[in-house]
């Protein structure tokens, strides 16, 4: 359990998208300990070069679902507004912090409006949504008065809870583990790159912003021409992945992913035995769709580690982990 220290602790660190500093400034530190020179781009991503003239990205991202106050109400519950595309019946009960802009923090509850069993009898037939969902602080406050004398205020961040638990039998289970599994991976190719004493043409990047579509768009280095996103793989009913195995995107909302590429990073997982599932994310974007669509000349792939329950409370497994830092050193090696 050890060597999955790391991602224990860049998971506890709340990290919603456009509230990433703290994290951020863990992956930097992170890098320097193992004995790189990290650098923030103007967005604070964090890019790192494992040796000159880097030709391939290697991506994830650290920004995670969550909320942001978007009002109080006269009762001194709050008002929210999602963060990414949080699954409000999976939310619904989860413990968040509250992060003032003079970073104070205080917690509380996402809740259904009225609750209680015992006082609304329409409480499991009612769909849920933000109009009708609230925060409920764990502070003495019952109006608004309340509450903004506490310092909380519109535009205050909303962290969830994430759970983590490690288990002996390799699966994890998390909120968070899109993307910070895949943010591990790249941990552990930068620990490899400095064991192994190579340099390779590589950038790791760090985005910030893909939970909200632009996190991918801008901030890599001048040479790079190929980027290989590391984010979630898809399980479902429709899908031939699991948590054991690496997935492989071949499509996903944006379109179809570089051909050649793929086929490259397949033919590596069959000679190398390294398991593995393509498939098909209709309902799915990444930091690559965003590189695409801001223009960029790549060639671009998507792996990563079959994560089930996605924007829920999610659990993935050692194995796919593993799986997925085996085929981008495979394909790192190849070039």
């Amino acid at each position: 359990m050890q060597r999955y220290k790391a991602l224990e602790e860049l998971v506890n660190i709340d990290s919603p998208t456009g509230y990433t500093g703290k994290a951020c400034k863990y992956i930097f530190d992170e890098l320097t300990r193992i004995g790189y020179q990290p650098q923030y781009t103007n967005k604070g991503a964090v890019k790192c070069a494992l040796g000159k003239a880097p030709v391939l990205a290697i991506a994830a991202h650290v920004d995670t679902l969550g909320a942001i106050v978007s009002g109080i109400k006269s009762d001194g519950t709050l008002n929210f507004s999602p963060l990414g595309g949080l699954l409000l019946t999976s939310a619904e009960g989860e413990y968040v912090n509250i992060i003032t802009l003079k970073e104070k923090i205080y917690t509380g509850t996402l809740l259904f409006d009225n609750p209680s069993a015992h006082a609304n009898k329409d409480r499991e037939s009612t769909n849920r949504s933000v109009d009708n969902m609230h925060i409920r602080l764990d502070e003495e406050v019952y109006n608004k008065e309340d509450v903004t004398k506490l310092g909380i205020g519109v535009g205050d961040i909303i962290a969830f809870e994430p759970r983590y638990r490690e288990y002996d039998n390799g699966f994890i289970k998390s909120r968070f583990m899109d993307n910070k599994a895949g943010c591990f991976v790249l941990f552990e190719i930068a620990r490899y790159c400095k064991e192994k004493n190579i340099t390779p043409p590589v950038e790791l990047f760090f985005s910030n912003y893909e939970e909200v579509g632009h996190g991918g768009t801008v901030g890599y280095s001048d040479t790079i021409s190929e980027l290989l996103v590391i984010d979630m793989g898809v399980l479902g009913d429709a899908c031939e992945g699991n948590e054991v195995k690496c997935s492989i995107c071949a499509k996903d909302s944006s379109g179809p992913y570089d051909y050649e590429f793929r086929k490259k990073l397949v033919q590596l997982a069959e000679a190398n035995h390294i398991p593995f599932a393509i498939d098909v994310y209709p309902f799915y974007g990444s930091d690559g769709s965003a590189a695409l669509r801001a223009g960029k000349d790549y060639k671009v792939a998507l792996i990563g580690p079959g994560v089930a329950a996605s924007h829920g409370v999610e659990r993935t497994h050692k194995k796919g982990i593993e799986a997925t830092i085996d085929l981008c050193i495979k394909y790192m090696e190849s070039r």
